[in-house]
């Protein structure tokens, strides 16, 4: 067997070590996952399996893999392809990067693992999406605070910056803004640079390794292609292999475990900032942020929106104003359907999110929420005050932390392209931060009658519906934009059509033929 296939046949073993990873032991503090029945016996909901995995993962996690695998191939096939040029061979070069597995410590997780085209670049799979919202990382037990969010149109984030002017912050990348930008100046390439050394996602030891294992990939030569021949031109120690395989945090003496000179140091660092800034590239192209939905053609003059859509298109300009946020575009601006700068909109707890079992050391002695349950997500003003980070990406200005407070509970407001992209019309997406909606008939409800309705406990009978629960952080909460919006329910719904109307791919049906 040729190593191209060796390389792209491996990922079907993603499947293999995660579910024996899950059987071996498990969860959090070294119990054994239960079975759907004996938590149901617990009186966990069907949104909260108290730190059990669904019993469909397996199934869902199957389909991801296959699907990672079929466009990895795929990819192996362009990049053979002699007529690229430049900019076709960087963007082949970062999709290959973004589905390569090899990039996380037990080389069975691929960026595009929480990252799939079919659901718009975000969360794959939709057991997950229904519990516990973020998604396991190289080391299957651990999970992250949030829910995935999509590639789609990342790159044309600005790098952070305050406006005083308006009072905010504007820019980067992540939830809580933390890939600023401003070394790389692109938001998006320093995003791709997070999770391969995040100990709950890729979790690699040192930013090394991702240089480390490239220079063992199939398609090394394209990466010399686009950035130099002698971008491996390393001495690299023979602990290297060990080092990588060991999953992060590194230990607290030895921040870079990879034991390179300064010259070889530089030059993996570069191979790192070239690796971010492929993926990028990638995400850049249209094959990623293409502007190809109904809504696009609509404003081309190609195709119309039915009344309803037209209906939700008026309110959300208007009445529901949400082109406050998510703007759509004005003289010389795209419409990206965000503003780039950040709210904290009251949304409720989400007790089924899996970080709150993660307050016990797990089997390789790593604790990922020492608060544990008590646990509250600080958003942007957590980033402000982060002078040290596990996978990179630090406040890059002192001034800046004093600001923190103003941001507190504070997340991106995201784009609302392909906001409701899905492989099928019954599969489940979560939205926010915390995944705690799972429709945009949800959403839209929670924006009109936030202020309104009265609260309730999480699980309550009407929750979602007839009352809400309370903010989990109402800090800095945006009073001024949602909350009490008088919309109807036939509104709502309009506001619902119009916004999968954003749904890339789009195809103008054709004429009918007159007879």
């Amino acid at each position: 067997m040729n190593k191209t296939k060796s390389y792209a046949m491996s990922n079907r073993n993603l499947a293999v070590s995660l579910f024996g990873l899950l059987a071996f032991g498990a969860l959090f503090g070294g119990s054994k996952p239960q079975s759907s029945a004996s938590a149901a016996n617990e009186g966990q909901s069907a949104t909260n399996l108290g730190g059990q995995m669904p019993p469909s993962f397996d199934q869902d996690v199957a389909r991801v893999v296959a699907e990672v695998d079929r466009i990895e191939a795929d990819t192996f096939s362009q990049m053979d392809q002699t007529t690229l040029d430049h900019q076709g061979q960087v963007r082949t070069l970062g999709k290959l990067l973004l589905f390569d597995k090899h990039f996380s410590v037990n080389q069975n997780e691929a960026c595009s693992f929480c990252h799939t085209p079919e659901t718009g670049f975000t969360g794959p799979i939709q057991s997950l999406n229904e519990t516990t919202v973020s998604y396991p990382g190289s080391v299957r037990t651990r999970f992250s605070n949030r829910k995935p969010q999509s590639y789609m149109y990342a790159p044309f984030a600005p790098v952070l910056h305050y406006n005083a002017l308006q009072g905010d912050f504007v820019g980067g990348n992540f939830w809580d803004m933390r890939a600023s930008g401003y070394r790389l100046q692109s938001p998006s390439a320093e995003q791709a640079q997070g999770p391969p050394t995040n100990p709950v996602e890729m979790g690699l030891p040192d930013s090394a390794c991702v240089a480390y294992r490239l220079s063992k990939a199939p398609y090394r030569k394209l990466f010399e292609t686009v950035w130099g021949a002698d971008s491996f031109t390393i001495q690299w120690p023979r602990d290297v292999e060990k080092i990588c395989a060991t999953p992060a945090p590194p230990p607290q003496n030895d921040s870079h475990p990879v034991h390179l000179n300064s010259a070889d140091r530089t030059r993996t660092d570069h191979v790192y900032d070239e690796f971010g800034v492929a993926i990028s590239a990638y995400e850049f192209s249209p094959e990623v942020s293409p502007f190809t939905s109904k809504y696009d053609n609509v404003q081309a003059g190609k195709e119309q929106f039915t009344q309803q859509e037209k209906l939700g298109y008026d309110l959300f300009r208007g009445k529901a104003r949400c082109n406050e946020c998510h703007r759509d575009g004005g003289p010389g601006e795209e419409p990206l359907f965000t503003d780039f700068t950040a709210s904290n909109l009251g949304v409720p707890r989400n007790p089924g999110l899996q970080l709150y079992y993660e307050g016990r050391p797990d089997q390789l002695g790593y604790t990922a929420n020492p608060a544990g349950d008590a646990y509250v997500d600080a958003g942007v003003g957590f980033f402000l005050r982060t002078l040290q980070s596990d996978s990179g990406q630090i406040d890059p200005d002192s001034e800046w932390i004093k600001l923190a407070p103003k941001f507190d509970a504070k997340f991106q407001v995201p784009t609302l392209r392909n906001v409701d992209m899905r492989p099928t019309a019954t599969f489940v997406k979560a939205y926010m931060h915390n995944g705690y909606f799972k429709s945009l008939k949800e959403v839209v409800h929670f924006y009109n009658t936030r202020d309104v309705l009265p609260k309730c406990k999480a699980g309550d009978p009407g929750e979602k519906i007839s009352c809400w629960p309370e903010p989990e952080d109402a800090t800095n909460m945006n009073k001024r934009q949602l909350g009490n919006l008088k919309l109807t329910d036939e509104e709502e719904n309009a506001l619902v059509a119009f916004l999968k109307t954003l749904t890339d791919g789009y195809k103008v049906p054709s004429p009918r033929t007159t007879k």
